[in-house]
C-alpha cells in the first residue's frame, strides 16, 4: 500500500514538474508576430502559423506526458519534446519573415533542420538500442548521412557552392538524395531487419512507425526541393514553403506521436 501511495505521489509531482515546464514554453519570448497582418488568401503564411501552432501543442503534449510513461520511455519523451519545441521556436521566426515581405526563410529553416533532424536520428537510434539492433558504427552513419543530406541541400538551395554552374542545383539534389538513400538502407536491409520482430510490443509498434515515417514522410522534403527549384514546371517557393511546412508537420509532430502511443503501450 506505501507503495503504491509512493508511486502515486511520485507520479503526481513529475505531472507538476512536467506541466510548469511546458507552462515556461508556452511563455518563452518569441517574435511579436501580432504586428503584421496575415492575408486571408496567403495561404503560404497560414501554413506558417498553422505549424506553428501545432509543434507548440505537441511539445506541451509531450512534455506533460513524459511522466506518464515508463522510465524506459523518458529519454525518448524528451528528444521528442526537443525536436517539436525546437521548430515551435524557429517557426515563430519563419513565419514574421514570410509574413513581412513574402520571402523564403531559407537560412532559418535549415538552422533549425539541422538541429531537429540528428534529433531525430538520436530518437531512432534509441528505439534501435532497444531491439538490439544498434551500434556505434550504424550511429555514426546515419548521423553522417543525414547531414550529408542536409548540407547538400542548403549549397544546392541557397546557391552558397556553385558546382558547375546552373546544373549545380541537380548535382546537389542528387547527393542529398545519395543521404537519404543510405539511411534508408540502414533501417531496411541487414541486422536491423533481422532484429526489428524483437523487443515488446511497443518497441516493434515505434521501429515500425518511424521506419515509415523516415521512408514515406521524409519523401516529401525532395519533392518540395525540386518545386522551389525550377525542377518541377509551374511550381515556386510558395509551393515548395507549403510543403516543406506539411512535412514538418508530419515528420516531427506524428514522429514524437508515435513514440508516446508506443510508450503507453508498454506502459
Amino acid at each position: 500500500m506505501d507503495n503504491i501511495l509512493s508511486s502515486n505521489n511520485g507520479r503526481k509531482r513529475g505531472l507538476a514538474i512536467g506541466t510548469a515546464i511546458a507552462i515556461g514554453v508556452v511563455s518563452l519570448p518569441t517574435v511579436a508576430a501580432e504586428t503584421t497582418a496575415l492575408a486571408t488568401d496567403d495561404w503560404v503564411g497560414i501554413s506558417f502559423w498553422i505549424a506553428t501552432a501545432m509543434m507548440l501543442a505537441s511539445t506541451a503534449f509531450f512534455l506533460i506526458e513524459r511522466q506518464n510513461v515508463d522510465d524506459k520511455w523518458k529519454t525518448s519523451m524528451t528528444v521528442a519534446a526537443l525536436v517539436t519545441g525546437v521548430a515551435w521556436y524557429h517557426y515563430t521566426y519563419m513565419r514574421e519573415v514570410w509574413a513581412m515581405d513574402g520571402s523564403s526563410p531559407l537560412v532559418y529553416r535549415y538552422i533549425d533542420w539541422l538541429i531537429t533532424v540528428p534529433l531525430q536520428v538520436v530518437e531512432f537510434y534509441l528505439i534501435m538500442a532497444a531491439i538490439g539492433a544498434a551500434t556505434f558504427a550504424m550511429f555514426r552513419n546515419l548521423m553522417g548521412a543525414s547531414l550529408v543530406m542536409l548540407v547538400a541541400g542548403f549549397f544546392g538551395e541557397s546557391g552558397a557552392w556553385d558546382l558547375f554552374g546552373g546544373a549545380s542545383t541537380e548535382i546537389w539534389w542528387i547527393i542529398g538524395m545519395a543521404g537519404w538513400g543510405y539511411i534508408l538502407y540502414a533501417i531496411w536491409a541487414g541486422d536491423v531487419k533481422e532484429a526489428s520482430d524483437s523487443g515488446s510490443e511497443g518497441v516493434q509498434f515505434a521501429f515500425t512507425s518511424m521506419r515509415w515515417i523516415v521512408t514515406v514522410g521524409w519523401a516529401i522534403y525532395p519533392i518540395g526541393y525540386m518545386m522551389g527549384n525550377g525542377m518541377i514546371d509551374g511550381m515556386s517557393t510558395d509551393d515548395m514553403n507549403i510543403l516543406y511546412n506539411i512535412a514538418d508537420l508530419v515528420n516531427k509532430t506524428a514522429f514524437g506521436m508515435m513514440v508516446w502511443y508506443a510508450a503507453k503501450m508498454d506502459s
